[in-house]
């Protein structure tokens, strides 16, 4: 019989009120010389949204390569965390909708393991959908939702339980950030935990560079939605007044560096406010908005020895065109 769902979500105090962090970190980008805005704050309650939809395009690959190695290899998955951890929780970083790492804590739950999971999403509406869509799937796990950044939030899981922790990075966020930033997100990570725990993190793989760029360029336009929305964002929560008919989406990839970026260009010269300031753009001035780097497997591996683990296995799909890497702590 099903036990009854325990459920918490759990809000901890900042140090600093996040729309002021917001408004400063646009600040910042916005009077650099070569302008950018921080792909973090993309997910609002419609950049949720949005992004649900790109993950439904068939151009966006990523979702379906990593769904295909947790409906196919959850089972072999979850025993080869049992072979290297007997008592842990599940912390997953950018949880999401779920609709991937499901598949493995229904397998880990069959097992009669007693484990926690701990969803981490900056997004406090991704965390209530959450509580709200779960108990339904999976009634017998125990949960706390927990709504911050990362690592905030990973050394919060650390003190609501003592256990081994096995954290999920999936969806190829790892991707967000250039090579340096990502060793640098590593070795952070390894810090926050100890000998033992786990790491299962998504990793976008290198391969012909149209499938790439198709990917984040998409024809049905959500893409340049996705992008677009965070300045609506910026005009609803920062009183700015972004014309967003008077900026394009852009997006290119380079395969011998693996970098695929996107950027909102200004299609003609203005002056933009936010609040009390004003910025001025010049007419094909772009905004850098992110990244989504690809990687080789010598690259990964290296990547995770010089942080501080062990390569466990690597989980592909049928095509290898993504990767979850088991990393080992040490």
């Amino acid at each position: 019989m099903a036990t009854t769902s325990v459920m918490h979500t759990v809000l901890v105090p900042v140090k600093q009120d996040r729309l002021e962090i917001f408004s400063q970190d646009v600040t910042r980008g916005l009077s650099a010389k070569n302008k950018y805005l921080n792909s973090k704050y993309f997910y609002d309650a419609e950049g949720d949204r949005l992004f649900q939809e790109i993950m439904r395009c068939h151009e966006y690959y990523l979702t379906d390569c990593e769904m295909e190695i947790l409906q196919e290899q959850s089972a072999l998955i979850s025993k080869t965390i049992l072979s290297h951890a007997k008592q842990f929780d599940v912390v997953e970083l950018g949880a999401g909708d779920a609709t991937k790492s499901i598949h493995l804590l229904k397998e880990l739950l069959k097992t009669g393991q007693d484990f926690t999971y701990y969803p981490v999403d900056i997004s406090g509406n991704v965390i209530t959908q959450l509580e709200q869509s779960l108990p339904k799937q999976l009634p017998a796990l125990k949960m706390h939702g927990l709504n911050g950044e990362y690592f905030e939030m990973l050394q919060q899981a650390g003190v609501l339980s003592h256990k081994n922790k096995v954290v999920l990075c999936m969806g190829g966020n790892i991707g967000n950030f250039s090579p340096s930033e990502a060793r640098k997100f590593c070795r952070q990570l390894r810090s926050y935990l100890q000998p033992g725990d786990l790491v299962i993190i998504g990793i976008d793989l290198k391969k012909h560079p149209r499938i790439i760029l198709d990917a984040y360029n998409d024809t049905g336009g959500f893409t340049r939605d996705f992008n677009l929305n965070l300045l609506k964002r910026i005009n609803r929560e920062l009183e700015g007044n972004f014309d967003i008919t008077k900026f394009d989406h852009y997006a290119t990839y380079d395969p011998g560096t693996g970098a695929c970026k996107s950027y909102l260009v200004s299609l003609e010269e203005q002056d933009v406010k936010i609040g009390d300031q004003t910025f001025h753009f010049s007419l094909d001035e772009p905004i850098y908005m992110e990244i989504s780097q690809k990687y080789d497997l010598e690259s990964i591996e290296q990547m995770a020895t010089q942080s501080g683990f062990e390569t466990v296995t690597d989980f592909f799909d049928s095509r290898r065109w993504f990767a979850d890497c088991m990393w080992l702590c040490v």
